[in-house]
């Protein structure tokens, strides 16, 4: 059966549903995945697209790596990412793939922790009992510190630093703004913002060229992430990554392990804000297992509830809250022919507050995490790093980190919302509060 014989939500005559995704991608595409079938057809101006709201379909397209490929707009990442592993493809992703994967065993990154956890203490040195602070951009300071530590092993100068977290913010909002006009106008365009995109790439490049000569330079094998990279040889031909392929590693582990952590956290701070007995339960944890001193990784089984928070949070407000397919070929799944060229969108968004698969979906409740929640879901439904071949690898790292971040700063400060401040999800390559999370933090006796 043809897909676009299936109900879908009416559209205009030209953009088709371009204008309720660009107004609204969240609330409409929440009411596509509540009122509509499995499989949701829409136009996107000249593109066809779907909706696939069945964890089982959702499973098979991400299996079927050769089927579908990531979507335009990821790929409109590649300026920014080059062939790094969240937007490479075909036999050079898995050979990338297959290089990085050591480099994320759990015991490899067990060694990061204690780095977390000093950084965390760090920031909150200079916080002030009783100080308004965007909480967002300080969890975004603090990510971008770990994760340059992590990958350099080093604390890198501001001019570095500062031109990467600059090149990840245009990089945010210029995604956006393309998001809205469907990837149409032209990247190489002299428009303004595509002139501060490369510039700020620019930038980010030198930086990271520069930290990766001064670790050839200093021909020291080390326990960094770039030192692991630089030894980390092909099983086939024993080939290593070329200074562009360190290059387009480095800027992927940047972005996904900078700024989704730090959105994940930013939303976990204002959900604990808004349910006080959610809080009071995980500061009641903290003092039973810590007993006042600093996490360390040897806590992290004991740490249950803050790990069930973690995960409630990653519910409601996943990183990353929609992301594409698109068909390379005529595809048929189960009966439904999927034509080639087809954007098969998958939300987690959606699938998260789902009340098929949630009870109280819209609800902030950590407990439902017990008894092995996860493992008694549907594959497919709870994919806060997707699935599949291509799920995160560095899924480990992230929750490991989030973690920690939370038990050390949640153990020191109570964070309290500003009232009348807009938070506002804004879903461009990752699910960021487009106007920051004002909070008045105060200092735990």
């Amino acid at each position: 059966m043809d897909i676009f014989e299936l109900d879908a939500p009416k559209g205009n005559s030209i953009a088709g549903h371009l204008l309720d995704l660009g107004n609204d991608p969240l609330g409409f595409l929440t009411d596509c995945g509540r009122n509509y079938g499995d499989i949701i057809p829409l136009q996107l101006g000249l593109t066809p697209a779907c909706l696939i709201v069945n964890p089982d379909y959702i499973e098979q397209v991400l299996k079927e790596r050769n089927s579908f490929v990531k979507s335009r707009g990821f790929r409109a990442l590649k300026t920014l990412l080059g062939e790094g592993l969240l937007t490479n493809e075909g036999e050079s992703w898995f050979r990338q793939r297959r290089l990085v994967q050591p480099v994320f065993h759990q015991k490899q990154i067990n060694g990061y922790g204690k780095t977390m956890v000093e950084y965390s203490e760090d920031i909150t040195e200079n916080w002030v009992d009783g100080e308004i602070l965007d909480v967002h951009v300080e969890m975004m300071s603090l990510t971008l510190k770990i994760v340059m530590k992590c990958i350099f092993n080093q604390d890198v100068g501001e001019g570095e630093a500062k031109n990467v977290a600059h090149a990840l913010d245009v990089a945010m909002n210029w995604f956006e703004s393309k998001r809205k006009q469907n990837f149409l106008i032209w990247e190489w365009f002299p428009r303004p913002e595509n002139i501060r995109y490369r510039n700020a790439i620019n930038k980010m490049d030198q930086s990271i060229y520069s930290l990766i000569q001064q670790k050839r330079d200093r021909n020291e094998d080390g326990k960094d992430l770039l030192s692991m990279l630089m030894q980390a040889r092909d099983e086939d031909d024993n080939s290593q990554m070329s200074d562009r392929q360190l290059r387009d590693e480095v800027a992927t582990l940047m972005l996904a392990g900078h700024e989704t952590t730090a959105n994940a956290l930013s939303w976990t701070w204002m959900l604990l804000a808004q349910n006080p007995q959610v809080e009071a339960k995980l500061w009641d944890e903290l003092k039973s297992v810590l007993g006042g001193r600093l996490p360390t990784i040897e806590d992290l089984p004991q740490l249950q509830y803050t790990n069930m928070v973690i995960k409630e949070s990653m519910r409601l407000y996943p990183p990353v809250a929609l992301f594409g397919r698109e068909a390379v070929e005529d595809y048929q799944l189960d009966g439904y022919e999927i034509p080639s060229g087809c954007v098969v969108m998958l939300s987690q968004w959606v699938m998260h507050r789902h009340p098929k698969y949630f009870d109280n979906s819209e609800e902030f409740i950590p407990e439902r995490w017990q008894n092995d929640l996860e493992k008694r879901l549907p594959r497919g439904v709870y994919i806060p790093f997707g699935d599949g071949p291509r799920i995160c690898i560095g899924k480990g790292f992230a929750l490991m980190e989030a973690v920690l971040i939370l038990a050390t700063i949640a153990s020191k400060y109570k964070l309290s919302l500003v009232e009348d401040h807009p938070i506002v999800p804004q879903p461009s390559i990752t699910l960021r509060p487009e106007h920051g999370i004002k909070v008045e933090i105060t200092k735990r006796n």
